[in-house]
């Protein structure tokens, strides 16, 4: 018999990649990329190709709690409906908030929507994707009218200009780096500009590369409307016929970047790159300009977004192929929650709260008995009006904001106090579901049956091909059932994904006429199987087609008042917060190429932990060697909110006077790396998005008395140490730690911590060097190294690679024991290095040195001999990076 196949969509980022889950008799899941899929044709990142090893059921949420205890899903849901009302009653609509994630599938989010907005009666519903997406959101309303993204993947391919501005394309986005890199091989007259503070390994393969000053996108925007109103480059046709605004937004670039050489100056970068950029940009016809979080995570984003969309309608680079401004977006759905009204300043269907003739619609539409009439609290403000006692319950759904906000603990605080605290999630164990009154469990990637939108407008089925476990359910299935025990029965019986989709499709066209741009009037008929067998579609899908729009705006309509698009005026603004002598660098936050928001998924997976195994700060050289930091030392970094303990890592890629951290982090992962407590909850006045770019921050060198590391088959409970992470390995977890003072007694540190389990047939062995204050120790069980500990004075320990591998033995021989201690083989082994490609499990040394042994000059050499970048290509810019370090160093 041959494997079972699924068709389905990866529930990582914005990209939206279709996967083929294979499943043998025996029930063993593969993971591959969907050849047919318009947005990844078979290609997949790190990531995705690690799905199959994040499907396992430790750490599921699989029975709903109730303060605590165990309790029945009906029992958790008739309390939760039962204390909505009361609330409801006693405080008003208003006190009630639903704080969702795009995370969820498109059913999901159109029933809490419809639920809060036309039945609770308050708007409070916000989404995680507020955090990632939403000024680019506003920038296009203003621009074009509505949410519309212009463009689709194709543009890359068609492009003679690619423009990424803010985006590691290369690890949050890795499957378009990959089409962006094989484009660039098809057609060598493309050009490639990276404008980010950092030198990403996405800059592997820009031919210019702009290190701007953060915060200062909008001067370099600014400057280039002026240069192209001043060289000719206007479109005047275009201007003329179908924009307004243009006289008043070159005014304002003239006042904020009048010239080449000042616009220079105000982004810290030189004359003649701004010049070369300048020109490019103004001598290419086709030109994709790429924005992601580094342009949206701003108090001034939507400013930026629309300084970029300027320079694309006065060329009249818009809705043709290969141009465009195009966002892409950080999560799965973040379209789709969009779409659905997801956002506390939406209705449903791209329908807008202010407008009486929306709001009279929907309530018609879904004959509900109360209607919005003014926008709800966006995330920040949610959390405050929380805090506050503004809101007394709150509903989150699939996210985990005690993280993933700015201010987390504050965050925290606020959960800790409210009333009734409702999570629904598929783990148990979050920094989130600590907070929580209610626990509901909900279904997994894999499970779940709908819909997800992609960042080119791309829809496309989520199919479930794992049996939900537990009394898990869809999150729509939830909603629905909580809204029936407040009295909505009749409006909430849905009996699957597809009547919720049907009537969201019906809602799209329903009196629209062409006046709003999310229509699939096409796909409301659909039967039941047809829904079962939808292929990917991008919307616009209009009445009696079936195939969707690729490009919008062609034809030169938008869905402003005036039907034209607007040039907005965009005076820049520096960040909210400045540094000072007590917070002098600048703290910039992002993601690492293995792993996924806050780890709940990623962190099972032993081949995505290799890459980077700890929370981190990248700082410049220059700065660690003024700071006297050391590469492999720790560090204190200190926001006016709070502090973490890292990792160093100085490197050349970062500005002085700039650092990074990465967002993943958890109090499950490790003891103090939650770096959004660092971040100040400063937001966009107009998207209400908070800056995650620019947090000022103090470094601080942290010199513990000890350092060390466990590696365990059981996960623990880390006791007595300042510093700990946790990741996870083939065969064990691994631990990194490190404290204040040392330990008198580290027999019995080693005995409390490792022997907690039941095993009886155990071992120990033990090395004390007092004097140097080096503690090492094994516990064998039935032959087998169940566990390690190795402690001392600074963090050169031994290497964990050979004491890993001993994990994966049935048991250890004579020599294994003797040379356990040592953490170094009897015989000499070598030693692979830090992984480097996760498909194949490469590590840098293996790569470095057959690039000397074999004399390998290119990534296609390497991928030959090591297969190293020849499955996902997410580390083909570091094999590009190890090619040209050794380049230099031995001067070939």
């Amino acid at each position: 018999m041959s494997p079972k196949s699924i068709k389905t969509t990866c529930p990582y980022c914005g990209v939206g990649c279709g996967l083929l889950v294979k499943q043998d008799v025996q029930g063993t899941l593969s993971v591959q990329g969907d050849k047919s899929h318009p947005a990844n044709y078979s290609r997949l990142c790190s990531k995705g190709a690690a799905l199959g090893e994040t499907l396992d059921k430790d750490g599921r949420l699989l029975q709903a709690e109730l303060r605590g205890e165990v309790s029945d899903l009906d029992g958790a849901l008739d309390f939760t409906a039962k204390e909505f009302m009361r609330i409801t009653e006693q405080y008003g609509p208003e006190s009630i908030a639903f704080y969702v994630s795009g995370q969820l599938l498109t059913e999901d989010y159109y029933v809490a929507n419809k639920l809060m907005k036309g039945y609770i009666g308050a708007a409070n519903i916000d989404t995680n994707s507020r955090l990632c997406m939403s000024s680019t959101v506003a920038g296009y309303k203003r621009a074009f009218g509505s949410d519309t993204v212009p463009g689709c993947y194709e543009d890359l391919e068609r492009a003679k200009l690619i423009v990424l501005i803010g985006s590691n394309t290369a690890w949050c986005h890795p499957v378009l780096y990959q089409r962006i890199v094989k484009a660039k091989k098809d057609n060598p007259d493309l050009y490639i500009v990276v404008i980010d503070p950092r030198r990403t390994v996405t800059c592997d393969i820009a031919d210019l590369h702009l290190a701007i000053r953060p915060s200062t996108d909008a001067y370099l925007f600014n400057g280039l409307l002026v240069y192209l109103a001043d060289h000719d480059e206007h479109n005047h046709l275009y201007t003329q016929t179908v924009t307004e605004g243009l006289e008043a937004a070159l005014e304002a670039a003239r006042a904020s970047s009048p010239s080449i050489g000042e616009t220079a100056h105000k982004c810290g970068l030189a004359e003649d790159e701004v010049a070369d950029f300048f020109r490019l940009f103004a001598r290419t016809e086709r030109v994709v300009s790429v924005f992601s979080q580094g342009v949206n995570q701003s108090s001034s984003g939507t400013d930026k977004v629309n300084s970029i969309i300027n320079c694309h309608l006065i060329t009249g680079r818009i809705g043709r192929p290969g141009m465009g401004p195009f966002s892409v977006t950080g999560q799965p759905n973040a379209m789709g929650g969009r779409e659905v009204g997801g956002l506390a300043n939406q209705l449903a269907a791209h329908m807008e709260i202010h407008r009486e003739e929306h709001r009279d619609l929907l309530q018609r539409f879904w004959q509900s008995p109360v209607m919005v009439t003014r926008e709800g609290l966006k995330a920040v403000d949610m959390f405050r009006a929380i805090e506050s006692g503004q809101i007394k319950a709150v509903w989150i759904m699939a996210t985990n904001p005690v993280v993933s906000m700015p201010d987390a603990d504050r965050v925290r605080n606020a959960l800790k106090q409210c009333e009734l605290v409702v999570v629904s999630d598929c783990m148990r164990n979050t920094d989130t579901t600590a907070c929580a009154d209610v626990l509901l469990p909900a279904q997994a990637w894999g499970e779940r049956n709908g819909t997800v939108t992609n960042s080119e407008r791309r829809i496309s089925r989520q199919r479930p091909f794992l049996t939900a476990p537990g009394d898990s359910k869809p999150d729509w299935w939830l909603i629905a059932e909580v809204a029936k025990r407040m009295g909505f029965a009749t409006h909430f019986s849905y009996q699957n994904s597809y009547e919720i989709f049907r009537e969201y499709a019906h809602l799209t066209h329903y009196e629209n006429n062409g006046s709003r741009d999310l229509d699939l009037g096409g796909l409301a008929d659909f039967s039941e199987t047809e829904y079962a067998n939808m292929e990917p579609v991008q919307w616009p899908v209009l009445k009696g087609q079936r195939a969707g729009v690729a490009r919008m705006f062609s034809e030169g309509k938008y869905y402003t008042a005036s039907g034209k698009a607007q040039f907005v005026s965009i005076v820049p603004r520096e960040a909210a917060h400045r540094v000072t002598d007590e917070y002098p660098f600048i703290l910039n936050t992002g993601r690492v190429r293995d792993h996924w928001h806050t780890m709940t998924r990623t962190g099972k997976s032993a081949r995505l932990s290799q890459h980077i195994e700890e929370p981190f700060l990248e700082i410049h050289v220059d700065d660690a060697s003024r700071l006297k930091l050391h590469s492999g030392g720790l560090v204190k970094l200190s926001s006016e909110l709070g502090t973490v303990i890292l990792r160093i890592v100085a490197t050349e890629t970062q500005q002085p006077g700039s650092v990074f951290a990465p967002m993943h982090w958890n109090d499950q992962f490790s003891g103090q790396a939650r770096i959004d407590t660092l971040v100040h909850p400063v937001v966009d006045p107009v998207s209400g998005q908070p800056e995650s770019k620019f947090t000022p921050v103090r470094i601080e060198p942290y010199e513990p008395g000890w350092h060390g590391f466990i590696l365990s088959r059981r996960k623990l409970e880390i006791k007595d140490a300042r510093y700990w992470t946790m990741a996870r390995g083939a065969d064990c977890w691994r631990y990194e730690i490190a404290g204040d003072i040392p330990d008198t007694d580290w027999s019995g540190y080693a005995q409390n911590l490792l022997g907690s389990d039941d095993a009886t047939d155990t071992g120990w062995i033990e090395y004390f060097d007092t004097s140097q204050c080096r503690y090492r120790a094994a516990r064998i069980v039935d032959d087998r190294l169940e566990s390690c500990l190795f402690i001392g004075p600074d963090p050169n320990l031994p290497r964990r690679d050979y004491l890993i591998s001993l994990f994966a033995k049935g048991s250890l021989d004579n020599r294994e024991r003797a040379s356990l201690l040592s953490g170094r083989p009897a015989e000499p082994q070598k030693d692979t290095g830090a992984i480097v490609c996760a498909c194949f499990g490469v590590g840098e040394i293996t790569i470095r040195d057959n690039i000397l042994k074999n004399g390998l000059i290119s990534v296609e050499q390497i991928g030959d001999l090591l297969k190293a970048g020849t499955n996902c290509g997410s580390c083909i810019p570091e094999l590009h990076q190890l090619l040209e370090t050794l380049q230099k160093e031995t001067g070939t």
